[in-house]
């Protein structure tokens, strides 16, 4: 079982305009709804590649309700979000069928109580004991500790459980000290931390702060890895044009589900790219196009990169 963390868990709503134009009334030409935040999404990509997985997080209200159960009619997924007396947050995209371009608007979470803290923990590591990994995804509610994430890698590395870690911001630098198995920053979040705009430098350091491996994303640019066994590079035949909420999550899936398998890096890196590709060709986030990801899957190119100084 792989088991995904999403702290700040969500309803993901998508509205399809054909226009989407400043002070202007929109007809709105199709509506979807799916459980999201990060690690939800990489569940549902994780078990639509085979893998059986469990979800965990914080939920509450008629919104947690509603990404209840939408999450039961999910197959091999396993719904473990801890109930809140708070309402789950909704994400609202607002995809231009014109343009291809997509307007992101994130409600802020619900304010997590130090014993609804607790309650996650407990339930974290007992979950941990039968997992083969955890991704742990997204941001953070208010009320969690802004070392929320440094503390549960320590919890999967005391319990030999390989961790990814998938954030940003101070509980990013904070956790990335715990030594997680694995870091997945995107180019903004990478030059955040470290200061440097050159990504494969900047992930050298982020190593050396703790990291065991780093795998930045570059957007259509595809991933960059720097890791103990080498470094590469994986760029995707074509880029992709949709919507590219949920691409990253999709990336994290890719990489998680080949270390569970033991790929060899580069494999992982190519089926990574794939489907972040194929997410930006689906209508929503945690999805992705089945066929576009097959045709891709043996033509992602993955060179070896030249180490930083």
């Amino acid at each position: 079982m792989i088991l995904t963390v999403t702290l700040n868990t969500a309803l993901d709503i998508t509205y399809k305009v054909r226009s989407l134009r400043p002070h202007a009334s929109h007809r709105v030409s199709e509506v979807t709804e799916r459980p999201g935040g990060k690690g939800l999404n990489v569940g549902r990509v994780l078990a639509a590649l085979g893998h059986e997985v469990t979800v965990t997080g914080f939920t509450g209200g008629a919104t947690g309700r509603q990404v209840g159960e939408l999450l039961a009619g999910t197959p091999r997924v396993e719904d473990a979000l801890v109930p809140v007396a708070g309402a789950t947050r909704r994400t609202i995209a607002v995809v231009d069928t014109t343009t291809g371009d997509t307007t992101q608007l994130n409600e802020p979470g619900p304010e997590i109580t130090p014993a609804e803290w607790a309650a996650l923990q407990e339930t974290y590591e007992r979950l941990l004991r039968s997992a083969s990994a955890v991704a742990l995804c997204g941001s953070l509610p208010p009320g969690v500790p802004v070392g929320a994430y440094a503390q549960l890698v320590r919890t999967a590395r005391a319990l030999a459980v390989p961790v990814l870690l998938d954030t940003s911001g101070e509980p990013l630098r904070r956790g990335v000290a715990a030594r997680p198995d694995i870091v997945k920053p995107n180019a903004d979040e990478l030059a955040e931390l470290t200061g440097s705009h050159e990504p494969l430098q900047a992930a050298r350091n982020v190593r050396r702060r703790g990291a065991y491996a780093v795998v930045a994303s570059l957007g259509p640019e595809g991933l960059l890895a720097h890791t103990p066994d080498g470094h590469w590079r994986a760029r995707p035949p074509v880029r992709a044009h949709g919507n590219p909420t949920g691409a990253g999550d999709s990336a994290v899936a890719g990489l998680l589900s080949g270390l569970v398998e033991k790929l060899p890096w580069p494999d992982r890196l190519a089926r990574a790219v794939a489907l972040s590709a194929a997410t930006v060709a689906a209508p929503t986030a945690g999805e992705f196009d089945r066929p576009l990801y097959e045709s891709l899957l043996d033509r992602v190119t993955v060179t070896t990169e030249a180490a930083a100084a």
